[in-house]
């Protein structure tokens, strides 16, 4: 297609997974048709890293994204990213951090400019950056700042057997039941079926919504969450026309005959929706971001610091993220997938 553009991939944290699996994906770029991307990094790292493994990566630095395309099929293309100090697989060093934050910086300027076609993230260590003066929990709420002013976004968990989304992500346990609120179940389900069909094709999304409380409060006899906060967003969703249901049972909503029975399930904490995604398919499953002017996608597991450098990690859920951007990106501009 004469108006492809390459994928914009960031370094993510450089003590961690990210570069080897970011290799692995470039050598299975046309086994598994790996969409181009260009990786937004330090080549030096990169050399030292893929010599350490023995890999025969042929890396190539350039100046700008519109060389990757012509660069990949022989080439990993290597946007120049420099780092203050070249990193320690497993060691992550606070020098870095910077570096870390404006490779994202970079990312989003670029997709914003039309140069990339959308944006991956290698995983970052969130403690690293926030030691560093990063005032964020993590990618998707500063995605969001980077993307203006009034967008909210919202993440995603996908695979090809399920598409989930916590209404609270990142806190603890009591800090969701605190913060669930019907506005913030309105607005994860509103941005839910408004990427499922744009970025999805689905024209008439089927989405569930799980309770908070065991067997969904039970009438209220086991919480009234359901009654006061889910219950009425769902009739609210409802006359606005969604195709919604729930509050249902978590226990009962994963299941295999379940899950074909909606495209998205809202789930009103973290481990309500991740457990189930991880459990069917652990190294596959893709973060997505929703709401935001640009498609952002991620690898759903984080810096695994404990196998860094040894060229063990598993690059599938990279590579799902990879292609999942791709397809996302051209379905919001029109053009056909296959």
């Amino acid at each position: 297609m004469k108006d492809l553009r390459p994928l914009a991939l960031t370094m993510g944290e450089p003590a961690g997974i990210g570069g080897e699996i970011a290799l692995k994906a470039w050598l299975e770029r046309e086994s598994r048709n790996v969409p181009p991307f260009y990786l937004i990094d330090d080549p030096d790292r990169l050399d030292t890293l893929k010599d350490r493994l023995g890999w025969p990566v042929a890396l190539k630095p350039i100046e700008v994204p519109e060389e990757a395309l012509d660069v990949f099929p022989n080439a990993l293309p290597v946007l120049v990213h420099r780092l203050p100090r070249q990193p320690v697989p497993g060691t992550p060093q606070q020098e870095n951090a910077a570096a870390v934050i404006t490779a994202i910086d970079l990312a989003v300027e670029q997709v914003q400019c039309g140069l990339a076609e959308a944006i991956v993230t290698n995983p970052i260590h969130k403690k690293v950056l926030v030691d560093a003066g990063f005032s964020h929990v993590g990618h998707t709420d500063y995605l969001a700042e980077l993307a203006g002013k009034g967008v909210r976004a919202v993440m995603m968990l996908a695979c090809s057997e399920l598409r989930v989304v916590p209404v609270c992500v990142h806190m603890s346990l009591r800090e969701s039941i605190e913060h669930l609120k019907m506005e913030a179940v309105i607005e994860a389900t509103r941005a839910t079926a408004e990427a499922l069909t744009s970025d999805f094709g689905i024209e008439q999304p089927h989405i569930a919504l799980t309770g908070l409380n065991p067997h969904a409060g039970e009438g209220g006899a086991m919480g009234r969450e359901e009654i006061d906060i889910i219950r009425p967003a769902v009739e609210r969703m409802k006359r606005e026309g969604l195709s919604v249901r729930g509050p249902e049972p978590a226990d009962t909503l994963f299941h295999e005959r379940a899950r074909s029975g909606y495209d998205a399930a809202i789930c009103m904490y973290h481990d309500q929706a991740l457990i189930p995604i991880k459990t069917i398919d652990f190294h596959g499953a893709v973060n997505i971001t929703l709401g935001l002017p640009f498609v952002r996608t991620s690898p759903d597991h984080g810096t695994a610091f404990e196998i860094a450098g040894t060229g063990v990690a598993n690059e599938d859920s990279l590579v799902a993220a990879l292609k999942t951007a791709s397809a996302m990106a051209r379905r919001r501009r029109g053009a056909q997938v296959h």
